[in-house]
């Protein structure tokens, strides 16, 4: 089954009510429906290293099944209940799979970024109130191991921690090497230690408990990676299953082979491609611990996709635009589609990666605070490049404005918030914290996103902007109040201004801009350094810092950003032109109501339309000639 079009959705929704069709009511029944239909078929594959002839490990459904029953049953002996916590703090790994889905089947489970610093580690860890942590065992080139063992430090309610050696996915002699050159155990903190594999393959390949009998909380995701204490959101079985539901469903079949280079901390790897594959019976592929961010990933990347037949390619913006620069290299006619999410396609890249491989990309749309999906370009329809596509069948996504204290909503193309209500939207608690979840719905079950955008006569949803305040660099949330108290602390800084600048790569990369105080000497230069040590997070530190005489502010004296997103749309698109000596500037960037922010370009002198096009065609905000010009 699959659906082309808002009219198809419907169809699918009223064939059968979401709450009467025959689908599994917990994880554990998905899982197990699979495992009977599809025992001995490949169902997930791990390997560490990148190479096409890279050792790697492929377990059957039966073994996956098998082996989570294990995970969960260790979980439950070691005091996990349905309410308690168990956080995965690991890179991908069949571990990970394992951890994930042994630890929401006995609990709830908590897939923390190993990427972020100990203190935002910690602060989940006592926001979740964690009991068990799986991470890494000490090993060369990664310091998960030493950043987990801080963070437990400041965790009290942890008591065990599993650690996982991905020495054994290595051959001879690097496996010989690896305990020669293991950093030191990290150690030093309060809670036991323990190997996972060794305990779980102690445990019944059995489940040992009872199911649960009722849909129930089974996932904690944390937003982004912002500084401080990031939200932490809660998802239900029911959530779950329907994101498992709609790829495996729609889009899936037994026999096709998924590539998945994201990380399975985030929703889009989990609940999209890892529960639609369970749901299909689907063979997802994870190539290196750190995905599309491992050594030599994009380098074979194209190898990868003979080696395992791959028929759909999970990507993000920024993986697109590495893949572009290398050639393909291997033959990739089993390749259907690719899917795109987490940010904004810019329109050349998309036209390139057709181009180059033959691959169509479908960009779709979700968030953490719904389980994940929203709307997608339909793979067998019309696809309008640049929008996020077509609702899925049971979710409903309505556009609202406020208009005297109360919300309004939107007509064809009007811009306003997004809201969405639909099986994973968990109303009224989506966040742990509760007063986190305070004018967080509009009409009780429809979730604002923070989102802007319109849908068009079509039912095409096109996203315009945010009316929360938040950096997307590269699919990664990064609060621009982190960046703007860090400047502040400066004793010549009066006003500061954190926005998103455009990037090629990442989609947007933080910058910031300033107001001195009358006196102030500080240079821009020197501000950088300054966020270089009050930023804590690597991914947050400004790419440019700008003083100007006076920030633009409103008239209660904020500073007023989207003035702000002008100047740094301006000077980044002038200066890719003038780095690639093309005779054209952008002149002004002006507020349309239906495209959002758009840079309005003039030619200087002699120049080739196309290439103006091709080098704003790489950044995701539009462009345009001046009248006259194009």
């Amino acid at each position: 089954m699959g659906f082309a079009s808002v009219q198809d959705s419907i169809a699918i929704e009223n064939e059968m009510p979401w709450a009467e069709r025959d689908v599994p009511r917990t994880l554990y029944q998905m899982l197990t429906q699979t495992r009977d239909a599809f025992g001995s078929k490949n169902a997930a594959t791990f390997q560490l290293l990148s190479g096409p002839t890279d050792k790697a490990e492929t377990l059957s459904w039966n073994e996956l099944h098998a082996r989570t029953c294990q995970a969960a049953n260790l979980f439950r002996d070691l005091g996990i209940g349905e309410e308690d916590v168990v956080a995965c703090i690991l890179p991908n790994s069949n571990e990970t799979i394992l951890t994930i889905l042994g630890g929401a089947i006995a609990g709830i489970i908590n897939p923390i970024n190993p990427l972020l610093e100990p203190e935002q580690i910690g602060a989940i860890l006592r926001e979740t109130k964690a009991k068990v942590v799986v991470t890494l065992k000490a090993f060369p080139k990664t310091d998960v191991a030493q950043k987990t063992a801080e963070a437990v430090r400041h965790a009290p309610g942890v008591h065990t921690v599993l650690e996982v050696d991905l020495n054994r996915y290595l051959t001879f002699p690097k496996n010989m090497i690896v305990p020669l050159v293991r950093p030191k155990n990290p150690g030093n903190h309060h809670a036991d230690v323990k190997d996972f594999n060794r305990e779980m393959s102690a445990q019944p390949r059995e489940l040992t408990f009872e199911d649960a009998k009722e849909d129930r909380v089974a996932a904690y995701f944390h937003t982004g990676g912002t500084t401080g204490m990031p939200k932490v959101a809660q998802h239900r079985y029911s959530g779950i299953v329907y994101n498992g539901w709609l790829g495996g469903t729609l889009l899936y079949t037994p026999e096709d082979n998924v590539i998945c280079p994201l990380p399975l901390f985030h929703v889009f790897a989990c609940h999209v491609i890892l529960m639609a594959c369970i749901k299909s019976g689907a063979h997802v592929v994870f190539p290196t611990p750190a995905g599309y961010r491992g050594d030599g990933v994009f380098d074979n990347f194209w190898k990868l996709i003979e080696r395992w037949k791959i028929t759909f390619i999970i990507t993000v913006p920024t993986a697109i635009s590495a893949l572009m620069q290398r050639p393909v290299d291997a033959d990739v006619s089993s390749v259907k589609t690719a899917f795109s999410g987490s940010a904004p396609l810019p329109l050349e890249l998309f036209r390139r990666f057709e181009e180059a491989s033959g691959v169509t990309i479908v960009e779709g749309y979700g968030l953490t605070e719904a389980t994940c999906l929203v709307s997608v370009n339909p793979v067998d329809g019309e696809k309008k490049v640049g929008s996020v596509g077509v609702r899925f069948p049971y979710t409903d996504v309505k556009i609202y404005l406020e208009k005297d204290g109360k919300p309004v909503e939107c007509g064809v193309d009007e811009v306003g918030e997004i809201c969405v209500s639909n099986p994973g939207v968990n109303a009224p608690a989506t966040y742990t914290e509760a007063d986190k979840n305070k004018k967080l719905y509009y009409y009780d079950n429809y979730l604002r996103t923070g989102d802007l955008g319109r849908i068009d006569g079509d039912g095409y949803l096109w996203i315009t902007g945010r009316a929360k305040d938040l950096i997307i660099r590269g699919g990664h949330n990064i609060d621009p109040a982190d960046i703007e108290d860090a400047l502040l602390s400066h004793h010549d800084v009066a006003f500061a201004g954190a926005i998103g600048q455009p990037d090629a790569h990442s989609g947007e990369v933080p910058c910031a801009y300033v107001e001195l105080i009358e006196g102030g000497t500080v240079t821009a230069e020197q501000l950088m350094e300054h966020a270089r040590v009050h930023v804590h997070e690597r991914a947050a530190y400004p790419k440019h810092i700008e003083v100007l005489d006076e920030l633009p502010k409103t008239a209660v004296g904020k500073v007023f950003k989207p003035e702000l997103r002008k100047l740094a749309i301006r000077r980044v698109y002038n200066a890719a032109l003038e780095e690639a000596g093309l005779a054209a500037q952008v002149f002004e960037v002006i507020d349309d109501k239906k495209r959002g922010l758009v840079a309005r370009v003039a030619k200087t002198g002699e120049v080739d339309d196309a290439s103006v096009g091709h080098v704003l065609g790489g950044f995701t905000r539009p462009w345009e000639w001046a009248e006259g010009q194009g």
